[in-house]
């Protein structure tokens, strides 16, 4: 096969005592996630600040460790990577999904919701990276996943904040991938579109799209497994979007007034 059509990562082939360390597991995405991949056969543990939701999610799969722990907090990363190799062993694969969602508009913009966003969806995941890069660079193997969102794509209402922030992991993964993957590391990019999540219950709009988010774990484990970079869905409404951001502004602009109503 041409080098220019193979996965931009290494396929994982059989998921048998993998381990996985999934952030932001407690409900939605990272808990359909891990309890798809607990019915694989991988070791699975369980992060997020909320310990009783964790064990309910962990019950009944002998593979799966929890280790609660507050993401946003500075001095809370090493110590919840030591827990997780003391349960696990050592980590193959970490999935970074922990985020908030404030739907804001330019003119109702609250500055502590934009502080405690940043915090949760993009310095959180530095300081994942400081704790994680060196060791897997160390072992010369491993996968950082990053759960992002096609509201990445392009500008869109009520998304000022949840929306940047997820450009920014769009663009870190991108980063990531090119210096990471001569080194051997496998880096991922997972933006969902609509999933029936608490984050997404307060919406008030119709969702195109909207997916459940056993059907959102479906697609990441597929797209994992097929050794994709970019792993985004439901397929036609995401490439649509994708679409949209790479035409001329006023078009665009124009396109987005009009499918909102805004």
């Amino acid at each position: 096969m041409s080098a220019w059509f193979k996965p931009l990562n290494q396929p994982i082939h059989d998921w048998l005592d993998k381990r996985v360390w999934i952030v932001g597991a407690s409900s939605g995405i990272g808990a359909a996630l891990a309890q798809s991949l607990l019915e694989a056969g991988a070791h699975v543990t369980i992060s997020a600040r909320r310990e009783t939701e964790l064990q309910s999610v962990a019950a009944n799969f002998p593979k799966a460790h929890v280790v609660a722990f507050d993401s946003a907090e500075p001095q809370a990363w090493p110590e919840a990577m030591q827990a997780t190799l003391s349960a696990m062993g050592h980590i193959d694969l970490v999935v970074l999904g922990a985020a908030r969602y404030d739907p804001t508009h330019s003119w109702s913009l609250n500055l502590s919701d934009v502080q405690k966003s940043f915090d949760l969806n993009v310095v959180s995941v530095y300081r994942a990276l400081a704790s994680l890069v060196p060791y897997f660079l160390n072992r010369q193997s491993g996968g950082i996943a990053l759960i992002a969102s096609i509201s990445a794509y392009t500008g869109l209402p009520r998304a000022l904040i949840y929306g940047s922030t997820k450009a920014a992991l769009n663009n870190l993964a991108e980063t990531m991938y090119f210096e990471l993957a001569p080194k051997g590391l496998d880096v991922y990019l997972i933006n969902p579109g609509f999933v029936e999540t608490p984050m997404t219950s307060g919406n008030d709009f119709k969702m195109p799209g909207l997916m459940t988010p056993k059907d959102a774990a479906d697609c990441i484990k597929s797209g994992l497994q097929k050794g994709r970079f970019e792993i985004r869905f439901p397929r036609g409404f995401a490439g649509t979007l994708r679409l949209i951001s790479r035409l001329p502004y006023r078009l665009r602009f124009w396109l987005l007034h009009k499918t909102t109503g805004m």
